[in-house]
């Protein structure tokens, strides 16, 4: 296990669905996400709204929260129902064999992107003060708290990815995370016990 993934899948690992994250061709997130509804294989693409002024007017369209990946829950054994669909590259991991994500970083994502919190794609980041956020949709959630135009904003990141996402956060909302656990990535997940 690094940083919460699980990097030697176990015999059960065959046949218990996991949360894998497939790489998709560019631009094709959404027909794989078709695909897998077509398909019957369980997954997630997490969006965002995204307003584009066009020359004669204002657009809003729903993008990909994390730009070239579907998350798709599925027993490893399943893994070529997967790879058969058109525009999914191959599945996210070491050495050729996939990663499985935690579900409840999976779960804490599904709830986030549902929630009225207005998550939004930012530069993957390592390095900053960790927080928790204390209270609202994202409760329980750590990142790395960042300042932009007299506001606050946590940083969440998914590290099999190397994406993250930002959401603005209030200063009563969050809360310094012990120096004993800053040598953890900033994450989507349950708070450390």
């Amino acid at each position: 296990m690094l940083n919460g993934v699980d990097l030697t899948p176990s015999p059960a690992a065959y046949s218990e669905p996991r949360w894998y994250a497939a790489y998709t061709c560019a631009n094709h997130e959404k027909r794989v996400a078709e695909q897998f509804d077509i398909r019957d294989v369980e997954h997630f693409l997490p969006l965002y709204a995204s307003v584009r002024h066009w020359k004669d007017r204002r657009v809003t369209l729903d993008l990909p929260l994390f730009p070239g990946y579907v998350f798709v829950r599925m027993p490893l054994g399943e893994r070529m129902r997967v790879m058969q669909v058109p525009g999914v590259a191959h599945l996210v991991g070491f050495s050729g064999t996939p990663a499985a994500l935690p579900d409840d970083e999976i779960e804490t994502l599904r709830a986030s992107v549902s929630s009225e919190a207005r998550l939004e794609p930012h530069p993957f980041l390592t390095v900053g003060r960790r927080v928790r956020i204390k209270s609202g949709p994202l409760a329980g959630m750590e990142g790395l708290l960042l300042r932009r135009k007299g506001s606050l904003r946590v940083v969440i990141s998914i590290d099999l990815i190397q994406r993250s996402v930002a959401v603005d956060a209030d200063v009563a909302d969050v809360e310094p995370v012990s120096l004993s656990k800053s040598n953890q990535p900033a994450r989507f997940g349950s708070p450390s016990r």
